[in-house]
C-alpha cells in the first residue's frame, strides 16, 4: 500500500491529496495539463519538498509532524522521466549496471537478466544510447530503474516524447512489467488510451486536488466524472479468453457480466486476460432481445444512471452481470450515449432492465 498526504503551495499552484493507492499493479495519475501529476509524483519521490506524509509498504518516506524525511536517494524507488535521460558515456549494459551498483545485495530483487528479458534489450547491451531508437531508449531507462530493486517504480509519461510507432513498441513492455512484477507502478499520463490499456487504479487530478481515486473500471463508467461524458466516453471490461473458432477469427471471452465475442486476427491463448474498450456511442438500447442482427453481442443489462450529456444527448450507465436493485457484489460497468429522443421514445428509467447491443469494440492488449 502507498499512501501520501501532500501539500505544496507556489505562487500560482496548490498541491493538496490524500492517497490511498494498491500495493501492485498500475496507478495512473490522470488530468489535464497543470493539474499537478507531475508534481504530485515529485514530490512522491522527494523532488519536490512538499509537506505531509508518504509511506510505502508501512516503510515511512516522510512524516513532517514526525520530523522524518528521506531524501530522494535513499527511497527505495526507480524513476523513469519523460526523456530517457541515459549517460551517453556509457553502453546499455554499463547504464543498467550504474542502476545494480545503487543498490545493496542484500536488497536486490528484480535479476539483471529479468529486467533484461522482460524489455526486450539482451541484444542492446553493447550499444551505445545514440545509437539507439527512442523507444529502445525509454526500454533501457526503464530497465536501469529496475535494477535497483524499488518498491515502488514511478513513471513520469514515459511516452509523451515518442512518436506512435514508438509508443506502439513500448507499450507491450510495460504491460509485461505490470503482469510479471509485483512492484507498483505509479503512472503519469494524460492519455486515455494509456490509462485504459495500463493502468488498474487511477486518480483523476484537477488543480492539485484529487477529484475521484478508485478503480479504472469505475471511474471511467462514473456519471459524475468527466471521463463519463461527451462523444469519446468509454467503459474498460476485463475478459478472459475462454475459447477460438479459428475458422471465424472468432474468440469468446468471459467476463463478470456474461460472455462476448470479439474477431482476433492474432488469437490470444485460452486463459489470458485482456482488456476491451467499450465506446459509449457504440452501444445502443433494446427493451426487448434483437432478433435477426448482425451485431454479435447483446446483453441484459440494468440501468443504474442516466443524465444530460450534450445538446440532445443522454448518457445511460449500465450494469451486466448483476441487477441493479441487488445487493450482491460484482457485475461489468457500461456506458450508452443515446439520443434524448431515443431515451424518451423507450421511457428509460432507472433500474429497468434492457438489453443492450455493443456494435464494436477495441482489444486494448
Amino acid at each position: 500500500m502507498i499512501e501520501a498526504r501532500l501539500q505544496l503551495t507556489r505562487t500560482d499552484f496548490a498541491l493538496d491529496v490524500d492517497l490511498q493507492l494498491p500495493g501492485r499493479g498500475v496507478t495512473a495519475l490522470f488530468g489535464p495539463s497543470g493539474c499537478g501529476k507531475t508534481t504530485c509524483l515529485r514530490s512522491l519521490a522527494g523532488l519536490e519538498r512538499a509537506r505531509g506524509r508518504v509511506a510505502v509498504n508501512q516503510t515511512v518516506w516522510q512524516d513532517d509532524a514526525q520530523k522524518q524525511w528521506l531524501p530522494t536517494h535513499r527511497r527505495a524507488l526507480g524513476y523513469v522521466f519523460q526523456e530517457a535521460s541515459l549517460f551517453a558515456h556509457l553502453s546499455v549494459q554499463g547504464n543498467i549496471a550504474y542502476g545494480l551498483r545503487r543498490t545493496p545485495a542484500e536488497r536486490r530483487k528484480v535479476p539483471h537478466e529479468h529486467a533484461v528479458e522482460l524489455l526486450g534489450i539482451g541484444h542492446l547491451l553493447e550499444r551505445m544510447p545514440s545509437t539507439l531508437s527512442g523507444g529502445e531508449r525509454q526500454r533501457v531507462a526503464i530497465a536501469r530503474a529496475l535494477a535497483t530493486s524499488p518498491e515502488v517504480l514511478l513513471m513520469d509519461e514515459p511516452l509523451a516524447a515518442l512518436d506512435a510507432q514508438r509508443k506502439a513498441e513500448v507499450l507491450p513492455y510495460l504491460e509485461q512489467l505490470q503482469r510479471s512484477l509485483l512492484i507498483p507502478i505509479v503512472y503519469v499520463s494524460h492519455s486515455m488510451d494509456e490509462v485504459a490499456r495500463l493502468a488498474q487504479h487511477m486518480v483523476l487530478l484537477r488543480a492539485g486536488q484529487v477529484v475521484a481515486q478508485g478503480a479504472v473500471t469505475e471511474l471511467l463508467s462514473s456519471l459524475d466524472l468527466p471521463l463519463a461524458q461527451g462523444d469519446l466516453a468509454a467503459a474498460v471490461v476485463q475478459a478472459r479468453v475462454q475459447s477460438h473458432d479459428t475458422g471465424d477469427c472468432l474468440s469468446t471471452l468471459e467476463f463478470d457480466g456474461g460472455k462476448l465475442l470479439l474477431v482476433m486476427n492474432r488469437p490470444r491463448a485460452v486463459g489470458t486476460l485482456v482488456q476491451l474498450r467499450v465506446q459509449a456511442r457504440d452501444v445502443s438500447l433494446s427493451l426487448s432481445r434483437p432478433e435477426g442482427t448482425s451485431i454479435l453481442n447483446i446483453l441484459p443489462v440494468s440501468i443504474l444512471g442516466m443524465r444530460e450529456d450534450g445538446p440532445g444527448q443522454v448518457m445511460v450507465s449500465l450494469q451486466a452481470g448483476r441487477p441493479a436493485h441487488s445487493a450482491a457484489q460484482g457485475g461489468t460497468r457500461l456506458l450508452a450515449r443515446l439520443s434524448r429522443h431515443s431515451a424518451q421514445a423507450l421511457e428509460l428509467q432507472v433500474g429497468m432492465q434492457v438489453f443492450a447491443q455493443i456494435k464494436g469494440m477495441a482489444l486494448l492488449d
